[in-house]
């Protein structure tokens, strides 16, 4: 760690003695200088009604407008004109793409479409069971009232279950009894 911090104090003076202290300034006015350069404004009848007009433009007229905004928010704030401003803002911000507002009918639609799904759901649940085979003889009361003196002759579930002592549960019976 010692070593590093050595060899970095070392680069750092070498640095020092080959530059010296105007090439630093020199860059610094060539860093002012590169962001005027782009200090000219974006025209008004470009920038006119551009929330109205932004998802009209073509994809690469938006970009290589959002390009000279950008390039124009790279000098001094100051010197932006009220309406880059507001361009600028809405581009970034504004209600388009993914932020746009949903139609104003957008609800109803959802909820009609809901509504028609079910609508058409339950006719065909209604449909299958008009037409559908009865219920197997599995499911009368006396089929699973059968089931439960075989489970207790099978001595099923010992600890818990139907065999278990004092056992007050229905066991297999879950169906009315047969309608005759």
């Amino acid at each position: 760690m010692f070593r590093t911090s050595l060899i970095r104090s070392s680069i750092s003076a070498r640095a020092a003695i080959v530059r010296p202290a105007n090439v630093q300034a020199a860059r610094r006015v060539g860093v002012e200088q590169l962001q005027k350069r782009q200090a000219h404004a974006v025209s008004s009848p470009t920038l006119a009604d551009i929330e109205k007009r932004w998802d009209g433009m073509p994809p690469q007229e938006q970009a290589e407008l959002w390009m000279e905004l950008r390039d124009r928010m790279k000098t001094e704030w100051t010197q932006l004109t009220l309406q880059e401003k507001k361009a600028a803002y809405y581009i970034a911000f504004g209600n388009h793409g993914p932020r746009a507002l949903p139609p104003p009918d957008e609800g109803w639609k959802v909820a009609g479409y809901t509504a028609a799904a079910c609508i058409v759901s339950t006719i065909i649940f209604v449909i299958i069971r008009a037409f559908g085979s009865p219920e197997p003889h599995t499911m009368s009361k006396e089929w699973q009232e059968a089931s439960n003196e075989y489970l207790r002759a099978q001595n099923s579930e010992p600890i818990s279950g139907l065999s278990s002592e004092g056992y007050t549960g229905k066991g297999m019976v879950q169906s009315p009894p047969n309608k005759k």
